[in-house]
Protein backbone atom coordinates (compact mmCIF):
# COMPACT_ATOMS: atom_id res chain seq x y z
CA UNK A 1 0.00 0.00 0.00
CA UNK A 2 1.60 3.27 -1.31
CA UNK A 3 0.41 6.15 1.36
CA UNK A 4 2.25 8.91 -0.92
CA UNK A 5 -0.08 10.90 -3.25
CA UNK A 6 1.47 11.79 -6.56
CA UNK A 7 0.45 15.78 -6.96
CA UNK A 8 -0.61 16.99 -10.09
CA UNK A 9 1.13 20.76 -11.50
CA UNK A 10 -1.61 22.58 -10.84
CA UNK A 11 -2.65 25.42 -13.86
CA UNK A 12 -3.00 29.16 -13.61
CA UNK A 13 -7.01 28.35 -14.68
CA UNK A 14 -7.40 26.02 -11.88
CA UNK A 15 -5.15 28.28 -9.28
CA UNK A 16 -7.47 31.59 -10.01
CA UNK A 17 -10.39 30.08 -7.90
CA UNK A 18 -8.40 28.20 -5.23
CA UNK A 19 -5.53 30.14 -4.79
CA UNK A 20 -6.16 29.65 -0.60
CA UNK A 21 -7.20 26.29 -0.60
CA UNK A 22 -3.90 24.23 0.29
CA UNK A 23 -1.69 22.78 -1.97
CA UNK A 24 -2.81 25.56 -4.49
CA UNK A 25 -0.02 27.37 -6.12
CA UNK A 26 0.05 31.19 -5.79
CA UNK A 27 1.32 33.28 -8.13
CA UNK A 28 4.11 36.22 -7.88
CA UNK A 29 1.97 39.04 -8.31
CA UNK A 30 -0.89 37.61 -6.23
CA UNK A 31 1.84 37.56 -3.53
CA UNK A 32 3.21 41.38 -4.62
CA UNK A 33 -0.24 42.37 -4.67
CA UNK A 34 -1.25 40.96 -1.24
CA UNK A 35 2.22 42.71 0.16
CA UNK A 36 0.89 46.10 -1.46
CA UNK A 37 -2.47 45.59 0.45
CA UNK A 38 -0.79 44.97 3.58
CA UNK A 39 1.64 47.99 3.34
CA UNK A 40 -1.31 50.37 2.75
CA UNK A 41 -3.14 48.83 5.57
CA UNK A 42 -0.14 49.45 7.87
CA UNK A 43 0.49 52.67 6.42
CA UNK A 44 -2.98 53.80 7.45
CA UNK A 45 -2.65 52.47 10.93
CA UNK A 46 0.45 54.18 11.30
CA UNK A 47 -0.67 57.03 10.27
CA UNK A 48 -3.69 57.32 12.10
CA UNK A 49 -2.13 56.20 15.34
CA UNK A 50 0.74 59.13 14.63
CA UNK A 51 -2.24 61.50 14.19
CA UNK A 52 -3.84 60.72 17.26
CA UNK A 53 -0.49 60.67 19.51
CA UNK A 54 0.47 64.59 17.48
CA UNK A 55 -3.55 65.40 18.76
CA UNK A 56 -3.05 63.97 22.10
CA UNK A 57 0.57 65.73 22.69
CA UNK A 58 -1.29 68.72 21.36
CA UNK A 59 -4.02 68.69 24.14
CA UNK A 60 -1.26 67.81 26.89
CA UNK A 61 0.88 71.29 25.55
CA UNK A 62 -1.99 72.98 25.66
CA UNK A 63 -2.65 71.78 29.26
CA UNK A 64 0.56 72.24 30.39
CA UNK A 65 0.76 75.96 29.11
CA UNK A 66 -2.22 77.13 30.56
CA UNK A 67 -1.55 75.46 34.17
CA UNK A 68 1.67 77.16 33.85
CA UNK A 69 0.34 80.59 33.23
CA UNK A 70 -1.99 79.90 36.04
CA UNK A 71 0.58 78.92 38.83
CA UNK A 72 2.46 82.00 37.16
CA UNK A 73 -0.78 84.10 38.06
CA UNK A 74 -1.06 82.84 41.37
CA UNK A 75 2.72 83.22 42.16
CA UNK A 76 2.50 86.75 41.14
CA UNK A 77 -0.53 87.46 43.83
CA UNK A 78 0.99 85.84 46.21
CA UNK A 79 4.27 87.83 45.64
CA UNK A 80 2.14 91.15 45.54
CA UNK A 81 0.67 90.03 49.05
CA UNK A 82 4.05 89.08 50.83
CA UNK A 83 5.30 92.87 49.66
CA UNK A 84 2.00 94.58 50.81
CA UNK A 85 2.57 92.17 53.88
CA UNK A 86 5.99 93.18 54.42
CA UNK A 87 4.84 96.94 54.32
CA UNK A 88 2.62 96.96 56.35
CA UNK A 89 4.80 94.86 59.13
CA UNK A 90 7.46 97.22 59.00
CA UNK A 91 5.48 100.69 59.06
CA UNK A 92 5.24 100.45 63.33
CA UNK A 93 9.28 100.18 63.27
CA UNK A 94 10.30 101.81 60.05
CA UNK A 95 7.39 104.24 58.93
CA UNK A 96 5.44 103.80 55.84
CA UNK A 97 7.91 105.45 53.52
CA UNK A 98 10.69 103.61 55.29
CA UNK A 99 9.37 100.29 55.05
CA UNK A 100 8.10 100.46 51.44
CA UNK A 101 11.98 101.65 50.27
CA UNK A 102 13.07 98.83 51.89
CA UNK A 103 10.59 96.20 50.61
CA UNK A 104 11.05 97.94 46.80
CA UNK A 105 14.88 97.76 47.58
CA UNK A 106 15.49 94.58 48.56
CA UNK A 107 13.00 93.27 45.76
CA UNK A 108 15.01 95.34 42.97
CA UNK A 109 18.45 93.93 44.34
CA UNK A 110 16.53 90.14 43.86
CA UNK A 111 15.50 91.37 40.48
CA UNK A 112 19.16 92.53 39.33
CA UNK A 113 20.83 89.42 40.94
CA UNK A 114 18.55 87.58 38.57
CA UNK A 115 19.18 89.74 35.46
CA UNK A 116 23.08 88.92 35.96
CA UNK A 117 22.27 85.38 36.53
CA UNK A 118 20.24 85.13 33.26
CA UNK A 119 22.96 87.44 31.33
CA UNK A 120 25.67 85.11 32.32
CA UNK A 121 23.61 82.08 30.57
CA UNK A 122 23.05 83.85 27.87
CA UNK A 123 27.17 84.55 27.69
CA UNK A 124 27.64 81.06 28.20
CA UNK A 125 25.05 79.99 25.34
CA UNK A 126 26.57 82.34 23.07
CA UNK A 127 30.43 81.01 23.71
CA UNK A 128 29.54 77.69 23.12
CA UNK A 129 27.47 78.62 19.74
CA UNK A 130 30.56 80.34 18.48
CA UNK A 131 33.00 77.68 19.65
CA UNK A 132 30.82 75.18 16.97
CA UNK A 133 30.62 78.10 14.46
CA UNK A 134 34.38 78.22 14.56
CA UNK A 135 34.95 74.33 14.31
CA UNK A 136 32.57 74.17 11.36
CA UNK A 137 34.21 76.07 9.84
Amino acid sequence: MNLEREETPVTETESSGAADAPGAQRSLVDDIEDLVNDARTYFDAELTYQKTRASFVGACIKRAISMGLAALLVATFAVIGLTIGLIIALTPHLTAWGATAVVVGVMLLGAFLLVRGAASAWKQMMAAIQEDSEEEG
